[in-house]
């Protein structure tokens, strides 16, 4: 038996092969659960990529910022499944002047798109997709990049990821009740297209290598895949509001 077995998984964020999400998504189905993704933009890119899954998923255009589309994709993924048991939002977007060095001079409408998109559109989407989830619940994974600390360039994407992490709280105390469980996976550096986005991301990939005392592969996506599946599984029934750190032990590490 596959540690997803049965499960409907409705996974974000599908870009390249290197897109964490692909991992996720290639995971998911090898651990037996059926996979639904959604795209923005490119939509043949998406489905490109989806066929070079073990089994072709399903791709839904979803704009996390349109209201006609997040009203329409309850009923856009029951006529791929009849429900779901879990969701990955592995969403991001911020423009250039949000990252770099240029913090006290990042205009408010960039702040607030990055915000939007990065932080806001997980409850977006949680709200998209309830209706989806059965009496039993599930379980809502987000990708996050520990915001406790203030990173060199990654400025006001920062500052999205901490309100990211304030809205998984929130949400998991707003859908618990009804047993849906929310938690994120604070992931090390991978050389993701949106990574490789970040001016100065090679002095990531520098300090990790420097100070992850399990040491830390930015080019392999599989151990955060796994601890992803790990929380969409039934293992974590009584987890919540958590953030998993999957990051080699970086973030405990002082000079």
């Amino acid at each position: 038996m596959g540690l997803l077995d049965g499960k409907r998984l409705l996974i974000t964020g599908v870009i390249t092969e290197a897109s964490i999400a692909f991992a996720v998504a290639k995971a998911a189905q090898q651990e037996g659960a059926q996979v639904v993704l959604t795209g923005f933009g490119r939509l043949s890119l998406v489905e490109r990529v989806a066929r070079k899954l073990p089994a072709q998923a399903p791709v839904i255009e979803l704009d996390v910022t349109d209201a006609d589309q997040l009203a329409a994709l309850a009923d856009r993924v029951r006529a791929r499944v009849d429900g779901l048991d879990g969701v990955l939002h592995a969403i991001g977007f911020a423009p250039p002047s949000c990252l770099g060095e240029d913090f006290l001079d990042t205009p408010w409408h960039d702040v607030a798109k990055a915000i939007e998109v990065s932080a806001y559109s997980l409850k977006s989407l949680a709200t998209a997709t309830a209706p989806l989830f059965g009496p039993a619940g599930g379980s809502i994974v987000g990708l996050t990049f520990d915001a406790t600390v203030a990173w060199p360039a990654y400025d006001w994407m920062g500052v999205a990821k901490a309100g990211l992490e304030a809205t998984a709280r929130y949400l998991a105390r707003e859908l618990g009740g009804r047993g849906v469980r929310v938690n994120l996976v604070s992931a090390g550096p991978l050389r993701t297209m949106a990574a490789t986005s970040i001016p100065g991301f090679a002095a990531f990939e520098d300090a990790w290598a420097q100070r992850a005392p399990l040491g830390w592969d930015h080019t392999d996506a599989a151990p955060v895949a796994r601890s992803v599946l790990a929380l969409l599984s039934d293992w974590f029934p009584a987890t919540t509001a958590e953030i998993v750190h999957v990051d080699g032990g970086f973030h405990a590490m002082g000079v």
